[in-house]
């Protein structure tokens, strides 16, 4: 199905991947991806490379998940990279992109750690 959009501004990626999984679009998906990206899931692994991520998908999609776009915290840019990130719905913990510029003005994601949770301080623990 893979839509051929692409990123116009880093931004634009988590919207695309939200319309890609919605529609099973496992290869969509792979697209918003550099060939060697590398993505922090499954929790406690790491997927490596374009056609990883896109296996990766086809099973979780499987599945038939909802997704629902999060409203993202403030990008930041520095030339060619950018940091993008979203705090889930739930309120637990954080997701967050390292994205680049590709030579045709795109964006695409180079690291991805997709769900991460903050470790929860003790009250008695020092700063």
């Amino acid at each position: 199905m893979s839509n051929n959009e692409k990123a116009l501004k880093p931004e634009d990626l988590t919207r695309l991947f939200v319309e890609r999984a919605n529609a099973a679009d496992a290869a969509g998906i792979a697209a918003l991806y550099e060939e060697g990206a590398v993505m922090a899931y499954p929790p406690g692994a790491v997927t490596v490379g374009r056609d990883a991520i896109r296996a990766l998908w086809e099973k979780v999609l499987a599945n038939a998940p909802h997704f629902e776009l999060e409203p993202p915290l403030p990008t930041l840019v520095s030339g060619d990279i950018a940091l993008t990130s979203t705090p889930p719905k739930d309120g637990a913990g954080a997701r967050a992109q390292v994205t680049r510029r590709q030579p045709d003005g795109t964006w695409l994601r180079l690291l991805d750690q997709p769900e991460f949770v903050s470790p929860v301080r003790s009250p008695m623990a020092e700063p």
